[in-house]
């Protein structure tokens, strides 16, 4: 897949994040994804592979929000076999704080799946409204 196939990719899977429905976004993970979030926090760190992506980041996060994070992207960019996502999410934590976060995602495609993803976000607003990560 060329950089047009997945940026249309990036844009449906973000389509059903905008809805709530993280299958498809789970769907374009590679089992041996790296996931780097990016910052001096205790959620900031590097996963390796899809089953510790959902053991150590997703699931810990899951239990701390009311919902999930209903994220809307707000630009794609695409070239070679990164794309770039410029986003925002919302949601509520457990104690009733508002999780509102602003992302930039940078993509790095093989075979048709995220093989690398590093994110940029507020990780201090992370760790105000959810606590640190163990």
């Amino acid at each position: 897949m060329g950089a047009p196939e997945n940026k249309q990719l990036m844009q449906d899977v973000f389509a059903e994040l905008s809805n709530g429905n993280s299958k498809p976004f789970l769907e374009s993970l590679a089992d041996d994804v790296q996931w780097t979030i990016v910052g001096t926090t205790s959620w900031s760190r590097t996963f390796q592979g899809k089953e510790r992506v959902l053991a150590e980041l997703l699931t810990p996060l899951r239990t701390r929000l009311v919902d999930r994070v209903r994220v809307t992207a707000h630009r794609f960019i695409a070239e070679g076999d990164h794309v770039v996502v410029e986003a925002r999410g919302q949601s509520t934590t457990k104690a009733g704080r508002p999780y509102n976060n602003t992302y930039c995602w940078i993509y790095r495609f093989a075979n048709g799946k995220v093989q690398e993803l590093t994110e940029y976000l507020d990780t201090q607003l992370v760790e105000a409204a959810l606590g640190e990560l163990v």
